[in-house]
C-alpha cells in the first residue's frame, strides 16, 4: 500500500468520529486539499458544514479560523488593516481572519461583491496587499466556502469568475434516518469533535501535495480532458462552458485521486470520477436547459457519452506504483485516444 493510500484511510477513519455517513464528500475534500484547491458547499444550513472544517482542521493540525460573511462584513474584516499605534509612534498590521490554515467562509453569499473579491484574491494568489505591502498566507492554505441555494433570504448569486475559483463545489444533504439518530446520541454524550486526535502534520500536508503534483498523466488523458472542455463550450445548452483553469484543476483532482488511490499514474476513471464536482458549479447554463429542466450534471453527463475514452492496457494497470510515476509515463505510450 503507498502513501497516498494510507493517509486516505487515516484521514477517513479519525474524521468519521465527528462526520456521520460523510464519507463520499470527506474523501472529495481531501482530494481537493491534496491537490492545493478550494472548496465551496452549497447546501442547507445545519447539515454539518462547519462540524466538517473543524474535523479537517483537528485531524490534520490545522489552524483554523471562521468568519460568517453578512451584508457588513468588509474586506479589512477578511485581510486585516494598519492601525496608529500611539505608544510606538507607527502604522501596525491588525491581521484579519484570513491568516490561517483552514480558514471556513461561512454563507459567502450573503455578503458584498467587494468582500468575496478580497478573500478569492487570496485563494488565487496565496497573498493579499495592504498599505502597498503584501503579504502570504500561511500554508498549507484552503478555503471551505459555505453558499445557501439561491433564493433563500439575503443571498446573492456569486459571479461566474468567482466560482471559477473553488476546485469543487459540493453538496452534503439531509443525513440518512439512521445516521441522524447516530447523530443525536453522539451529541448527548459529548461533543465527537473533541474525540479527533491529529493524524497527519502541516508538513506532511505539503509532501502530499507535492507528491500528488508529481502523478504521471499521459498525453492521452491530457487530451480527453481539453476535449470534455471544449464540449461544454460547444454545446447549444451551455452558455459559457468549462475554462481553462477548469481543465486544469480537474487534472489536479485527477492526479490527487490517483495518489490517494495508491497509482502512481492517471487513468480516465479519475478524470470521470472528478468532472461533476469540478465542472457543475463551472457551467452556466442557457435559457434553452433552464426552460427544458436540464441541469448542469446531466449536459456533462451528455458529454461523457460524447467523448472517446482513451484505452489504457493491463500491463499499465497492474504495474507497480512508483513513489514519483517514473515508470509509469514510460509505459504510458501503450494509451490510445
Amino acid at each position: 500500500m503507498t502513501r497516498g493510500k494510507k493517509i486516505r484511510q487515516r484521514v477517513l477513519q479519525e474524521i468519521k468520529k465527528a462526520v456521520v455517513g460523510k464519507e463520499e464528500i470527506v474523501d472529495k475534500i481531501l482530494m481537493a486539499m491534496t491537490a492545493g484547491g478550494h472548496v465551496l458547499l452549497d447546501d442547507i444550513p445545519g447539515v454539518g458544514k462547519t462540524t466538517m472544517a473543524l474535523a479537517f482542521s483537528r485531524a490534520l493540525s490545522l489552524e483554523y479560523k471562521r468568519l460568517q460573511f453578512t451584508p457588513d462584513v468588509t474586506p479589512s474584516d477578511v485581510t486585516g488593516f494598519m492601525m496608529y499605534n500611539r505608544a510606538t509612534s507607527r502604522f501596525e498590521y491588525n491581521p484579519g481572519a484570513i491568516l490561517c490554515n483552514l480558514f471556513l467562509a461561512d454563507e459567502i453569499n450573503r455578503t458584498s461583491a467587494k468582500t468575496q473579491s478580497a478573500l478569492l484574491e487570496v485563494m488565487e494568489e496565496g497573498r493579499f496587499t495592504i498599505e502597498g505591502e503584501t503579504r502570504q498566507v500561511p500554508q498549507p492554505f484552503t478555503v471551505i466556502a459555505t453558499q445557501n441555494p439561491i433564493g433563500s433570504i439575503g443571498t446573492q448569486q456569486l459571479p461566474e469568475s468567482q466560482l471559477d475559483r473553488f476546485m469543487i463545489c459540493l453538496s452534503m444533504g439531509y443525513p440518512a434516518l439512521e445516521e441522524e439518530s447516530l447523530i443525536m446520541k453522539q451529541r448527548h454524550t459529548q461533543n465527537p469533535l473533541d474525540t479527533i486526535c491529529p493524524v497527519l502534520t502541516q508538513q506532511d500536508i505539503l509532501t502530499m501535495r507535492a507528491e500528488a503534483a508529481a502523478t504521471a498523466v499521459h498525453d492521452a488523458v491530457y487530451d480527453y480532458v481539453s476535449a470534455l472542455a471544449a464540449k461544454t463550450r460547444a454545446c447549444e445548452m451551455v452558455s459559457l462552458g468549462i475554462s481553462p483553469r477548469g481543465s486544469m484543476a480537474l487534472i489536479r483532482m485527477a492526479k490527487a485521486r490517483a495518489y490517494l488511490d495508491g497509482r502512481a499514474f492517471v487513468i480516465p476513471d479519475d478524470v470521470q470520477g472528478c468532472l461533476f464536482d469540478v465542472g457543475c458549479h463551472r457551467l452556466l447554463l442557457g435559457t434553452k436547459a433552464k426552460v427544458g429542466g436540464i441541469t448542469a450534471r446531466q449536459v456533462l453527463q451528455d458529454i461523457l457519452k460524447q467523448v472517446e475514452v482513451p484505452q489504457i492496457s493491463e500491463e499499465l494497470l497492474g504495474d507497480e506504483p512508483t513513489d514519483r510515476g517514473e515508470k509509469a509515463c514510460a509505459k504510458a505510450a501503450s494509451y490510445t485516444g
